[in-house]
């Protein structure tokens, strides 16, 4: 079985899609899917269906789309008859289990779980030193991307927490690799994104601290510090806080420096290395435009 959740879902058996197009069985399979050969339990899955508030048919009407969705992993299956006998039955792709439903995935692929080992490489290979390879595996983690998450999939309360943090997962590796990209020289080459995602995440520090960075080093100090100073007016317009303490010292480090003189090799290190008010280390203060 192969899965696909970031972006549109797209989950396959034989090549064939079993992803139904009525909101609620579809939102069943997400979350089948996104746990993939762990059980979901069924209190979990009618929470997510119905926002806390049930009706009483709520087991019966699950039991409903689970049968549904049988009946296209199925017609699936018969494409892969072994020789001699007949399909696989569909109860043992989706099958019940004390509690709970189980999507078995018998060794397929899934986009989500590929994007966590490949970012999980790319942060070794930071911590190795090993900027280019660190780059490639992060720029492979985050092509598996087509869209936010569940994109196209009615979410509930579960399936709204995941969303929130695959893409909390997502920021961190984009982070991650533009500090790679940084330290390979590529300052100018990510002048354009950093432009695009400062505009989309108003607030984001380590974003920002990296678009200044990647201005200062091109020869443009004066547009680093007019980036600090559009981030600071949004911080305190919007939040109510002043830039940390590690964004300050980026700040005057540019102020202070010659043109001709290279910051420290690593003046993000501080913003990275901790969260700032408690807030996550790789999402800092993220406010996008549509917060």
């Amino acid at each position: 079985m192969d899965i696909n959740l970031l972006g549109a879902l797209c989950v396959t058996e034989n090549g064939v899609s079993i992803a139904p197009t009525a909101p609620k069985p579809r939102q069943v399979l997400a979350l089948l899917a996104l746990h993939a050969d762990q059980v979901v339990p069924v209190t979990e899955l009618i929470e997510d269906l119905w926002s806390g508030q049930p009706p009483r048919s709520a087991r019966t009407a699950l039991q409903t789309y689970v049968m549904q969705l049988r009946e296209l992993i199925a017609t699936a299956l018969v494409k892969d008859s072994p020789a001699g006998g007949g399909p696989r039955d569909a109860k043992d792709v989706l099958t019940t289990l004390p509690g709970g439903y189980l999507l078995v995935s018998g060794g397929g692929t899934s986009d989500v779980r590929e994007f966590e080992r490949l970012s999980a490489t790319g942060r070794r290979a930071m911590d190795t030193g090993d900027y280019a390879g660190a780059a490639r595996k992060l720029r492979d983690a985050l092509g598996l991307w087509t869209g936010s998450a569940f994109t196209d999939v009615q979410t509930g309360t579960q399936l709204e927490m995941e969303a929130l943090r695959l893409e909390e997962s997502r920021l961190c590796a984009l982070g991650h690799r533009i500090e790679a990209d940084l330290y390979l020289g590529r300052h100018r080459e990510l002048l354009a994104e950093l432009t695009m995602l400062t505009g989309r995440y108003r607030a984001h520090e380590n974003l920002h601290a990296q678009f200044m960075l990647a201005l200062y080093r091109s020869g443009r100090r004066g547009e680093a510090l007019d980036a600090y100073h559009r981030l600071r007016g949004t911080l305190v317009r919007e939040i109510g806080l002043e830039p940390s303490a590690p964004l300050q010292r980026l700040q005057q480090s540019i102020l202070m420096a010659d043109p001709e003189t290279p910051l420290p090799p690593d003046p993000l290190a501080a913003l990275s290395a901790k969260p700032e008010r408690g807030l996550a280390p790789c999402i800092s203060r993220s406010l996008s435009d549509a917060g």
